[in-house]
């Protein structure tokens, strides 16, 4: 029988697959509902909740100018070692207050767009900006050390982190320094520029600021000649002032736009002036020879109990400063005021100091009446024991009856009268144009700063007693330069080089700076020099019986000729107006050798109590310093020894 019944149909499988694909785009349907649902609402709490606050951080933005500065330029002696240079650096800076401040509404903006409560907000934020102040402090010191850098353990008692120490820079005090009531702190000094570069860019706040770090490695030697720059890096003293603006170089700079809280914002870097360094200078003067120059000072000083102690070597030929010292020069690494309260200074006195020079200043009579064909060497004179000039009587340092010197004997024993009797031959006009020949009373121009022109009466002002002093050295004020520059001109053939301490400039390309020619002066003929300069030879001579003995007697080198002139110069007592009986200037000025000319070397010492030899042997001379500086020259140039040359009759019989 066939049945009647109903029966329902099972779905067949295209059925079931639209089912389940309907389900999954219903599903599919949800998630994409919701996520959009979300993204609308942090759009709608972004934009509307908190939307006029990101707006006002984006009206914030603003431009940045950067300056680079450029790289100092250094200072070499004429060898190329380094008398100062550069060192760059960088130094961690932060403004902890408005760091702070910063970091308080990054932190706030951060938990609004997290969206949490203003409740939640003011109860975590003051431990959220904790949180980053510690970890800048702990973190910084590890990045400048590296694996150098050591943890120190916090206190049992403390649930701070362990801190990290680099040096002498500790977490610790960087973390009180981010806690500073203060506008500016620096956090690390002389930090490595790519390091300070990525601290920097790390934390936010903190910057890497240019620290040029002026290097003087030879302490204290030159330093009157070098100077020392200033905290804001320009030239304070020395050369380093003079030739500053030749030092300093063109700084560099560029724009960048920041965000409020002080971000670069990446791709907004223009304007971009790279820095231009400052040229180097090489100076003419020989570091080994200024060391040893001043360490003879010191210890001339220390011996004879001198106020202070200085000295000037030239080259004899070109007028170059091989070396210009002068005792307590300050050490610019040291404790600059302890050294102060000391007495030692940065002050070149070899230049700013004039005095008057004594007897060394007779050799400008002695060569202009040679000059004029007035006297030589071997002419005898009948020299009393005084002379009366204009109303003033002048006297010989000792006491004596008329005695037959010649004029080498004159100079070589250093007769006040006699000097004055070869000077009357000249007259006045003659002898006042012969000292504006050799630069007396004028500046040499040398490229240093604070140099003192001297003193010297014109001579429209001249009284009575002036002729009667200028010749032996009284009444006029010299320089130890100028000093120096005198015998330099007659050493020379008769002709005055202007000094100069710089000999060559060269630029950032390496380009040498063409320097202007130093001036150059015929003061006497090429005879009238050489024989002026053989004849002061007397000095050094020795001469058991004493009648052939100059003032420098003792003081020459065996194998070596010398040509020199002691000098001692009363120092005016500012009490009584008058010269003083017992305070005196010292002095000498001597070339070597004297049968070739390559060395002028000028000594000065400030009343010096006795001699400049160990325990105060020597005499009442400078000539012992300058022997011991002319046997180092002549020893490191290896200058063949002089010949044999005759002495001179210095007393007739």
């Amino acid at each position: 029988m066939t049945s009647t019944g109903t029966s329902r149909k099972r779905p067949g499988p295209r059925k079931n697959q639209r089912h389940i694909t309907n389900h999954r785009v219903f599903v599919l349907t949800l998630v994409f509902l919701g996520v959009a649902v979300l993204l609308i609402g942090r759009l709608f709490w972004v934009q509307v909740v908190i939307g006029d606050d990101l707006r006002q951080v984006a009206n914030q933005q603003r431009q940045r100018e950067y300056v680079e500065p450029a790289r100092r330029g250094e200072i070499q002696d004429r060898d190329g070692k380094l008398l100062a240079y550069t060192m760059q650096a960088r130094s961690l800076t932060v403004s902890p207050k408005q760091l702070r401040d910063e970091l308080r509404q990054q932190q706030e903006l951060q938990m609004r767009v997290d969206g949490l409560s203003q409740a939640d907000i003011d109860a975590q934020i003051d431990a959220r900006v904790e949180d980053v102040l510690r970890t800048m402090a702990n973190e910084i010191p590890g990045m400048i050390g590296g694996e150098d850098a050591q943890a120190t353990p916090a206190p049992s008692d403390s649930s701070a982190e362990p801190t990290r120490t680099v040096g002498q820079v500790s977490a610790k005090e960087i973390l009180d320094k981010l806690h500073a009531d203060s506008s500016y702190e620096v956090l690390v000094r002389n930090v490595d520029p790519d390091v300070a570069a990525e601290v920097a860019k790390t934390f936010h706040g903190v910057a890497a600021d240019q620290q040029d770090i002026r290097q003087y490695p030879n302490g204290s030697v030159g330093e009157n000649i070098v100077g020392k720059v200033s905290m804001d890096g320009h030239g304070q003293f020395g050369l380093e002032a003079s030739s500053d603006a030749t030092l300093t170089g063109i700084d560099g700079r560029s724009t960048e736009d920041v965000s409020a809280g002080g971000q670069s914002i990446p791709g907004t870097l223009r304007d971009v002036v790279p820095a231009v360094a400052g040229s180097r200078i090489e100076l003419t003067v020989d570091l080994d020879l200024q060391t040893y120059v001043q360490q003879v000072l010191e210890q001339a000083k220390s011996n004879s109990l001198a106020k202070q102690a200085e000295a000037v070597v030239l080259d004899a030929h070109t007028g170059e400063v091989l070396a210009m010292a002068n005792t307590d020069t300050i050490n610019p690494n040291g404790d600059l005021e302890k050294q102060l309260r000391q007495g030692k200074d940065f002050e070149n006195k070899s230049i700013s100091h004039p005095f008057e020079p004594g007897s060394v200043a007779k050799v400008i009579a002695a060569a202009a009446a040679i000059d004029q064909g007035l006297t030589d060497p071997y002419e005898v004179h009948q020299v009393p024991g005084s002379i009366d000039m204009a109303g003033v009587t002048v006297n010989d340092a000792w006491q004596h009856d008329v005695l037959p010197y010649t004029t080498a004997g004159i100079f070589g024993k250093s007769s006040n009268v006699g000097t004055l009797q070869i000077a009357q031959r000249l007259g006045e006009e003659r002898y006042w144009d012969y000292l504006n020949r050799f630069g007396i009373g004028a500046a040499t121009g040398i490229e240093l700063p604070n140099e003192s022109p001297g003193l010297l009466p014109v001579l429209e002002q001249w009284s009575g007693g002036t002729f009667a002093n200028l010749p032996i050295g009284q009444g006029m004020s010299w320089t130890t330069l100028q000093m120096a520059s005198v015998y330099q001109a007659l050493a020379n053939g008769g002709e005055r080089i202007q000094p100069r301490i710089i000999e060559r400039v060269v630029g950032p390309d390496g380009q040498e700076i063409p320097q202007d020619e130093p001036q150059r002066n015929r003061v006497v003929s090429e005879e009238a020099a050489r024989t002026t300069v053989d004849m002061f030879r007397s000095a050094f001579q020795d001469d058991p019986n004493g009648n052939q003995s100059g003032t420098a007697a003792g003081s020459g080198l065996e194998g070596y000729q010398f040509s020199g002139k002691t000098g001692t110069a009363q120092k005016v007592n500012p009490e009584t107006g008058a010269y003083s009986q017992s305070q005196y200037w010292i002095t000498f000025a001597g070339i070597a050798p004297a049968d070739d000319p390559r060395f002028v070397v000028a000594v000065m010492l400030d009343e010096p109590q006795r001699g400049v030899l160990e325990g105060g042997g020597g005499g009442q001379s400078a000539a012992p310093v300058f022997r011991q500086i002319a046997s180092w020259l002549l020893d490191k140039e290896n200058i063949p020894p002089s010949p044999p040359a005759k002495p001179y009759e210095l007393q007739a019989p």
